[in-house]
């Protein structure tokens, strides 16, 4: 199951790089990395594309209303409302992170550098609370894909030098 969910991370966000289909807007600056993405999907919903909208919050990421609208209120593929379709869509949902990331991004964490700590902290709290502590379980499954992913990342860079 697990293997299932990061093969279809690792399609949705290789894809990246493709033309957006379906958005009327063109992301261009994108401070989050796709490994960030990968981990605030994994903290949010468990990458669960089943669940459509918990509590008013939508999509892999659990985006809502008033985050997309600050993320451009970008449009993803299908008829329908502009919102749902973006949200439920992972290329578009990631699209509106990075814009509100790129559009509202702030050392959270008081480290000097802005990076995917500070995003988790801003997409799980907001921007105007994301120096606050972040509830425990969104946490720890997000601590633990990221040090996950440094460590991937560390084996990739070793393997490679060799």
């Amino acid at each position: 199951m697990l293997n299932n969910r990061i093969f279809l991370l690792l399609s949705v966000f290789s894809m990246f790089s493709m033309c957006h289909i379906g958005a009327q807007i063109e992301v261009e600056n994108k401070p989050v990395t796709e490994a960030c993405l990968e981990c605030l999907c994994e903290a949010m919903s468990g990458c669960n594309a089943t669940k459509i909208c918990v509590n008013g919050a939508c999509g892999i990421f659990r985006i809502t209303w008033t985050f997309w609208q600050d993320g451009g209120s970008l449009i993803g593929p299908g008829d329908g409302d502009a919102f749902t379709n973006c949200v439920n869509d992972p290329h578009c949902a990631a699209d509106t992170i990075q814009n509100y990331m790129y559009k509202n991004g702030e050392d959270c964490n008081g480290d000097g550098k802005i990076n995917c700590k500070d995003y988790g902290s801003i997409h799980k709290l907001g921007n105007l609370k994301c120096r606050d502590e972040l509830p425990a379980t969104f946490g720890t499954l997000f601590f633990k894909c990221l040090a996950r992913k440094e460590q991937e990342e560390a084996e990739a860079q070793k393997k490679n030098s060799t």
